[in-house]
């Protein structure tokens, strides 16, 4: 017999077994739905911590009325709004073990070509349902409202503020809670949940109406059609931003009846409601679902499948 040691094989060391599914825990870690629950309990945290503050800050100074569109104003809030759902996303990011650009807003996709085609369609579309209003004799430019320097630094203003509306609202309601659910009930399911909540925050704009708001979901569901094809929000982002600043700076119309404040041009309605959108704006008019159908029709013949980007 020989003297040599026998080598035994090296042990194969198994998998750690799975974590075990319960009430809380499913296939990927914590279930979609207890995820959106901590989300939106850390949001909510934050919303009353940034009240307290500003109740200290403003102690008994008067709550304006909002009466005007100003870039300021509406920087301001849209603002707020982005920092919070972002810090609140970085958080669930840390506990999810993901990064913050997989819940839309990837950094390496920012402002490059997805953002700046949707912008020009944005602008394109609110001209073309204007352009409908016009052409049956219900609306048309009056002059030009700002002049000179005034002009300029409006200009850069509605145009900063509309970038930080975009990026905030889209990635309120289209971002990490979008992201979150579509692994529970599934993309389509989320984005009629997510754009019916999307109108329904917008009901307590003065002058809103039924048929405004029906549009607010429509256009809820054209941004997730964006996001779908493109894997992220950049697209949506633009073509919200376009949209808008179409509409308050370079027409000057009102946004859910709320009149703009240094815009370009001055306009003026005539006509029944449903051609005009009434008190809304043009945002309540017929024009506006035949704009976005147009839209998501063009759009799907592009982008004729879904890239979900990281």
């Amino acid at each position: 017999m020989s003297d040599q040691p026998v080598v035994l094989p090296p042990a194969i060391s198994s998998p750690p077994p799975p974590a075990p599914k319960n009430f809380f825990r499913g296939p990927n870690g914590i279930r979609a739905g207890w995820r959106v629950l901590i989300f939106v309990l850390i949001v909510a945290a934050l919303f009353v911590t940034l009240s307290v503050v500003a109740g200290l800050l403003f102690r008994g100074r008067v709550q304006p009325t909002v009466s005007l569109l100003t870039p300021l104003g509406l920087s301001l809030t849209e603002a707020s709004l982005f920092v919070v759902f972002s810090i609140a996303a970085l958080i669930m990011a840390r506990i999810e073990g993901r990064k913050y650009g997989q819940y839309g807003l990837p950094g390496k996709f920012a402002f490059r070509k997805d953002f700046w085609i949707g912008i020009c369609v944005g602008f394109l579309a609110i001209s073309g349902a204007l352009l409908g209003i016009f052409a049956l004799h219900g609306f048309h430019l009056t002059g030009i409202a700002t002049h000179g320097n005034t002009l300029v630094a409006a200009t850069a203003a509605w145009c900063a503020t509309f970038v930080i509306v975009g990026l905030a609202e889209e990635f309120s309601f289209r971002g990490y809670l979008q992201f979150t659910l579509t692994e529970g009930i599934g993309f389509w399911p989320t984005a009629i949940l997510l754009s019916a909540l999307f109108g329904l925050a917008h009901a307590s704009n003065p002058g809103e109406t039924k048929f405004g708001l029906l549009s607010v979901v429509l256009f809820g569901l054209l941004f997730c059609l964006f996001l779908r094809r493109t894997g992220n929000l950049w697209w949506a982002v633009g073509f919200h931003a376009g949209w808008d600043w179409g509409q308050t700076f370079f027409y000057g119309v009102s946004d859910s009846g709320i009149p703009p404040y240094h815009n370009l041009f001055n306009s003026a309605f005539h006509g029944p409601q449903w051609l005009t959108g009434g008190s809304v704006g043009p945002e309540a008019s017929i024009f506006t679902p035949i704009a976005l159908g147009v839209v998501a029709m063009l759009f799907s013949r592009v982008y004729r499948t879904s890239d979900l980007r990281p």
